[in-house]
């Protein structure tokens, strides 16, 4: 079992449940060291005053917070300790709310929760709970002497717990989208019936195992023929030229390119044809053989 960071209780009414939270999540990602060009020793960081150009020994480092070009308010980790929020063992559960009610974008980062032995009952029942009212905990977690707002919902039989960003981290969509005449952005009806047409031919049930991060895997292989000797010689990298596509195009040959795939692939589909006119029928979505459990 993974390594618990934090132990504590799940506490809701005059319940208590004993849990430890352990991490649900893993990074793959390639790390690299910065090595001196010739003779790969190690470049290390050191920590220089702007000033003076020395270096500046660890007890001689304070925390200040610009508050002006140049101007720096410096805080004490004594003033700081005296504000943090006070270490809890508890979450205590605040509201229970439907999950399609929290935006993604509230969420930062998952954890499990894990029972304590002598408390798989009380863990289950709420596990149960919370899966037949499809509800989800919102509570408060200190971890860290930091604060978070987090949401623990059941996910396969396990409370999983999600960190979360408070209102004022997330940032409004206001301007995302820049300002049109409205006519040439807004789509006619057939060039909107095509783009369902396509979402239909596209549907599909979600299987996280087929999705890879080809980089990563292209980057691991070029480290493991590298280390084993073989003389690699980089192709040139070439730019495609930014195109402006007619959409109608576009979704025409979409369309034609996901009727031939599908079809390639023994999927049992019926789709429209690819220029056809909006008829108001929706695509029969294409059905995927399933792999046994």
């Amino acid at each position: 079992m993974a390594t618990a960071i934090w132990t504590g209780t799940i506490g809701f009414g005059l319940v208590s449940v004993p849990v430890k939270l352990v991490s649900a999540t893993k990074s793959k990602d390639v790390r690299f060291n910065q090595l001196e060009a010739g003779t790969n020793s190690r470049v290390r960081y050191r920590r220089v005053s702007e000033l003076s150009g020395e270096e500046v020994s660890t007890d001689r480092i304070v925390k200040g917070h610009e508050v002006a070009p140049g101007q720096y308010v410096v805080v004490s980790d004594e003033e700081i300790k005296g504000i943090a929020p006070k270490s809890s063992r508890t979450i205590e559960i605040e509201d229970f709310v439907d999950l399609d009610q929290i935006d993604p974008l509230y969420f930062d980062q998952p954890y499990y929760l894990a029972p304590d032995k002598t408390a798989l009952k009380p863990y289950q029942l709420l596990v149960d709970a919370m899966t037949e009212l499809r509800k989800v905990a919102i509570g408060r977690l200190v971890m860290r002497s930091k604060e978070s707002l987090v949401a623990i919902r059941p996910l396969d039989g396990v409370l999983c717990v999600e960190t979360m960003r408070f209102a004022d981290e997330v940032l409004p969509s206001t301007g995302i989208v820049p300002d049109d005449d409205g006519e040439r952005a807004e789509p006619t009806e057939r060039e909107l019936e095509m783009a369902k047409q396509l979402v239909g031919a596209l549907a599909t049930d979600f299987e996280p195992e087929k999705y890879h991060d080809t980089y990563r895997e292209q980057l691991q292989n070029l480290i493991d023929r590298k280390a084993a000797g073989e003389e690699i010689v980089a192709d040139p990298v070439v730019e495609d030229a930014g195109k402006v596509l007619d959409l109608m195009a576009a979704l025409e040959a979409s369309l034609a390119r996901a009727g031939s795939e599908g079809t390639a692939s023994g999927d049992d589909e019926e789709l429209p044809p690819a220029a056809s006119d909006a008829s108001g029928q929706a695509p029969k979505k294409r059905t995927r053989s399933r792999k046994s459990a």
